[in-house]
Formats: structure tokens, sequence, C-alpha cells
């Protein structure tokens, strides 16, 4: 895996090496970001991100090489935090990056100051976690009015947006469907 484009641009991200991970392919991440800069008046630039189910961090780095000020990697495996630490540590983006422990589902209330204007959401396919990773957003008051989501989900998989949101789009890709979502003002 590489970064695709920024300041970044083909440096190599560790990828994982077993299933455990599911990380999103160059070519669909290469997708997202020429929707968000062109579809979305490029919201990335520097923005405050959030990548929750963060796996490898392939979307919250790509974030970081188009821009972003700062990445906050949410993910409760173990093996994804020591992939995390390690893409962190080879890019040198300690001072622009955070590793929380924590599940997506259950973040609590957002620290002071911690609001985000970009979420990245990659959860496991098929499960609702998504969803559940959207409301817990909301409750914690984690996003910043008018914030805008990238949720990847399977392309079979229905996708019950919470109250609080709105849904802007839907596109498909392969066997992914990717649903952009903004914070209801």
């Amino acid at each position: 895996m590489r970064i695709v484009a920024g300041r970044l641009r083909g440096r190599t991200i560790a990828g994982p090496t077993d299933e455990s991970i599911r990380p999103t392919s160059d070519r669909l991440r290469e997708t997202i970001f020429n929707i968000l800069a062109h579809a979305y008046d490029d919201p990335v630039a520097d923005a405050a991100v959030i990548d929750l189910f963060a796996g490898t961090g392939a979307m919250g780095f790509e974030a970081l090489s188009r821009g972003a000020r700062r990445t906050l990697f949410v993910d409760d495996a173990s093996n994804a935090r020591a992939l995390l630490r390690a893409n962190v540590d080879a890019l040198g983006l300690g001072g622009e990056t955070r590793i929380f422990r924590r599940d997506a589902r259950k973040l609590g209330d957002a620290p002071p100051g911690e609001q985000f204007s970009v979420a990245f959401l990659d959860p496991p396919y098929g499960q609702h976690l998504g969803e559940q990773a959207l409301m817990a957003l909301r409750d914690g008051r984690w996003l910043t009015p008018d914030a805008l989501v990238v949720v990847e989900e399977s392309l079979e998989s229905e996708v019950e947006i919470p109250s609080g949101y709105r849904l802007v789009e839907t596109r498909g890709y392969g066997g992914t469907k990717i649903l952009f979502v903004r914070v209801a003002g």
C-alpha cells in the first residue's frame, strides 16, 4: 500500500499480515479523495480528521498527506494499533497524529477542544457498526456542525443513517459502497 497524493505521495504504508484488517485499496482511496476535492470543496485541507476503525491508518495518512492539520486514529485492536504506531513512525507524523485505543461504538464524550470536521469510518462490513459509530460520534459531540463523514460498507448492506445526520449521496465501487453523510445543522 502507498499514499496516493500530496506531500507524502508514493510513501509506503505497512499493511496487515493477516485478514483481520481490511485496508481501503489505493484505487478506492484515490477515488474518495478526488470526490472530496472536487464535489465537496476539499474539506480535508487544514482539517482535523478522525479515522474510526482505523486499521492501517490509510485514510487518515492520506488526509494528512493532502493537507489535513491533524488526525486522530481510533481502533481497539492491538494489531491495528501496532500497525498505526509503525506507520506514524515510518512517516514521521508523530506531531500530527494521536492513536486512541477505543471501541468506535463507545467513544464517550469528546475531550474539550477535540472536534473534527472530517470523519472516516471503515468498519467490518455487514455488522451495522458504522451506524453505531455515527451515534457515538453524535452523542459524544466529536464532530463540528456540518462535519462530513465518509462511511465505507458492503454494497449489499443496508445502512440506516441515525438522527442528527443527513445522507448526501451514495456511490458504489465494486463490492463497496461509499456514503457521504453530513452532520445535520
